[in-house]
């Protein structure tokens, strides 16, 4: 969604609110923006498109000032264009805002019934009129903010500035995630942002809003202050806390793309997540203490978007083969508007990147009024999915600034399989010697992971020719369907090539009939207990004259290799653990179609990575 960011308090302040929305623009970039108080006035430079655009604007046209705020826009209402690119501003204050305000219509008919005329045809402009009409009724900043806060309808983080106050900024945040940044007391500056990562540099002090607060940020001779209040004007406190996210994280490390740096450290990741949980003298699994013990669970509800549904539908096959328990899987934008009936005594385990998706927050509040007990697996421990789940387990995938997911998963998918193992030992479902086996295997993932990334070379030669098709079906079963999943769902996003995962079982039920030699057809086949099933439908494809892609390992490959129009031989390792490595490849053979076909790899058209609203 989209990213703000506001700096009061330090001298040039234009550069290090670009800075900051580099950091930010995962979030969004379909345009770009900051205002800053000069002589007590408001300027802003917007730009449509990505930040690039405002840079040069702002090179062109310098700006001043010592507070400021900067938004990159993912769009929900407006096209992008520079007129409606936050900033917005009347002559009086300045807004930017991520998520969506539902009222917005209302509250324009009345601002306009009111004499306010609004230029853009975002949701956003109605605020910065709401307050300015508050202001023209005599009220002092402060109160003319919190009157229109009580206005808004829906989803809001909001960065507010004045003119004539050069020492003011409001945050507010209702359902979208925002952060103040307390700078060093003798400097005076603060900070606010959408996460931890815009303010990096800046500061590692971070206080986290909860929703329905909003604060009063100053800064002046005695140094910078903030007071946080409830929707009812009560003063309350917000802890704060060090973050250990660090701006050096950031860079592309010598990559061409971010998105190639971070498949490059799926061996790194795998790694420091296994750490975590892994003691590999023992060959055992331990857990932090979650305050309720999962393998006691009646049920598992596993809930998640994206990439992260697909590691979720991996741990139900781990779940119900190993542990031996009933186990649901939901798209969180679907789960809650379902009214699903959720036992007493079952677990909901929650699976998101960001730990900010709308829609997977929305699922896990539902789940707690339903009784359930609450796990998040996240990779930023800071997040409001973290801080409201009764327990965590942290991924250590570091920073992931492609928009495409590619190590967060794999991280994801090590540390279900980590509590799956947890759970089966608990319930008695396997013994200590299969536990052994299958940490081992486990523990020999990095490695094989770095074998994976050595083919390289090979997996560019074939994406020639997957950038000639209209469309690619993938295929697999098992634990490798959900690969086939993600690997479609890579191809789609940042090649723009449609493509389909299928049950490989499935394919007779109607996709065959799309088979001719224009489709590729990439089959994920471990040696596993399900391969010569898979084997009768690669059979299936090439006898009618699909060319078929084949990833396997050394028996597979002995096996089909000499039918099939490519092999990719991949280690062989324990079928446990084979869907993670075998992630890998489908990830990196998108990557180089959407260099060949010369897509913006790490900046998708229409996508986000934190995805904030429904």
């Amino acid at each position: 969604m989209c990213g703000i960011i506001g700096i009061i308090g330090k001298d040039g302040v234009a550069d290090p609110l670009v800075d900051a929305l580099k950091r930010l623009e995962y979030r969004g970039y379909d345009s770009a923006g900051i205002a800053t108080l000069v002589n007590g006035g408001i300027e802003r430079r917007r730009a449509e498109g990505k930040l690039e655009n405002l840079a040069k604007k702002i090179a062109a046209e310098p700006i001043q000032g010592r507070t400021g705020i900067g938004h990159t826009r993912w769009a929900t209402h407006g096209v992008p264009n520079e007129v409606n690119a936050h900033p917005h501003a009347t002559d009086r204050v300045a807004v930017v805002h991520n998520g969506i305000i539902e009222n917005f219509q209302e509250l324009r008919d009345e601002l306009a019934q009111a004499g306010h005329t609004l230029a853009s045809d975002t949701d956003t402009e109605v605020v910065c009129h709401l307050i300015t009409l508050n202001l023209e009724q005599g009220m002092a900043p402060v109160e003319a903010t919190k009157q229109a806060l009580d206005r808004l309808v829906g989803a809001f983080a909001l960065g507010i500035i004045f003119a004539g106050e050069d020492g003011l900024m409001i945050a507010a945040r209702q359902g979208s995630p925002l952060a103040i940044g307390i700078g060093e007391a003798e400097s005076g500056e603060m900070y606010l942002g959408s996460d931890a990562l815009a303010l990096a540099p800046l500061t590692e002090t971070i206080m986290y809003l909860e929703d329905g607060d909003w604060a009063v940020i100053r800064t002046g001779q005695d140094g910078g202050s903030v007071e946080v209040y409830g929707m009812d004007g009560e003063k309350i406190s917000r802890a704060t806390r060090k973050t250990a996210v660090s701006g050096d994280a950031i860079g592309k490390g010598g990559y061409d793309h971010f998105m190639l740096k971070e498949i490059y450290e799926h061996p790194q990741v795998i790694g420091d997540t296994l750490h975590s949980f892994i003691n590999p003298a023992t060959r055992t699994v331990t857990l932090p203490d979650l305050g309720f013990d999962p393998a006691a669970a009646t049920k598992f509800t596993l809930i998640a978007c994206g990439s992260s549904f697909f590691a979720c539908l991996t741990a139900k096959y781990w779940l119900e083969s190993l542990a031996r328990v009933s186990v649901e899987v939901d798209i969180a934008s679907e789960f809650r508007y379902r009214g699903a009936a959720m036992p007493d005594g079952g677990l909901a385990v929650f699976v998101s990147q960001s730990g900010e998706t709308a829609d997977t927050l929305a699922a896990l509040r539902y789940a707690k009024d339903q009784g359930q007990n609450t796990l998040a697996i996240v990779n930023v421990p800071e997040s409001t999915i973290a801080r409201e789940a009764d327990a965590v387990l942290p991924t250590n995938a570091g920073p992931e600034i492609g928009v495409a997911s590619t190590k967060a998963l794999t991280s994801q998918m090590t540390v279900l399989a980590c509590l799956v193992l947890a759970v089966a030992r608990g319930r008695d479902s396997i013994d200590s010697d299969t536990e052994a086996h299958l940490v081992r295997a486990l523990t020999e993932v990095p490695a094989r992971a770095a074998d994976v990334l050595n083919h390289d070379e090979r997996l560019k030669e074939l994406a020639g020719e997957i950038a000639e098709a209209h469309d690619v079906l993938y295929l697999g079963r098992g634990t490798s369907y959900p690969v086939a999943l993600e690997g479609a769902l890579k191809l789609k996003e940042i090649s723009y090539i449609h493509a389909e995962g299928y049950a490989a079982g499935e394919m007779k039920h109607g996709p065959i009939a799309l088979i001719d030699d224009g489709v590729p057809v990439i089959v994920i086949a471990p040696s596993d207990a399900l391969f010569e099933k898979t084997a009768s439908n690669i059979e299936e494809v090439m006898a009618r004259g699909g060319r078929v892609i084949f990833f396997s390992d050394a028996k597979g490959a002995d096996r089909l290799g000499g039918k099939t129009a490519a092999t990719v031989q991949l280690p062989e390792v324990d079928p446990f653990v084979a869907p993670i490595l075998y992630t890998i490849p489908v990830q990196l053979l998108a990557y180089h179609t959407a260099v060949i076909k010369g897509t913006d790899v790490d900046q998708p058209r229409n996508l986000a990575k934190s995805v904030t609203v429904e």
